[in-house]
């Protein structure tokens, strides 16, 4: 991936951000994984405190995709762990966004993709539920 600075992103592209077309995270992310910087095309994700779904996604090839994870910010227990990183890796997924925590945090930087995340938390999601992905930016959800 060619070395791009944020900032000049930003100002050459004002036009972008004004309309949405160009949007940053807001700094409340914490990076792990390996990768610091990281891009691709995305595919979203809406779950709850459980990640059936993450899994079902991440077995799939991921061909340099960005997985966006819209875990309702929730802080009471984590969407991904290192299996599922190391997982997302083999698979070829460039990166993994989470609007929700991840626990096994030494493994996941040790995996060569990008994460950010919340925080970590060392408590299991639940196995229950499920929650469809999409590859237009936007979900639909089926509840359990």
């Amino acid at each position: 991936m060619a070395s791009l600075v944020t900032a000049e992103a930003c100002d050459s592209n004002a036009g972008l951000l004004l309309s949405g077309d160009l949007r940053c995270l807001q700094p409340i992310f914490q990076i792990y994984g390996q990768r610091r910087a990281f891009s691709g095309p995305i595919v979203t994700l809406k779950v709850f405190e459980h990640n059936v779904s993450v899994r079902e996604l991440l077995e799939t090839k991921g061909e340099g995709r960005v997985l966006v994870i819209d875990g309702g910010g929730s802080k009471r227990c984590a969407l991904l762990g290192g299996n599922l990183a190391q997982l997302a890796q083999n698979m070829g997924w460039a990166g993994i966004v989470i609007n929700g925590c991840i626990r096994d945090v030494d493994e996941i930087n040790n995996c060569d993709i990008g994460v950010r995340a919340l925080a970590s938390h060392p408590q299991k999601p639940n196995k229950t539920g499920y929650r469809k992905a999409s590859d237009q930016s936007f979900c639909w959800e089926i509840d359990p």
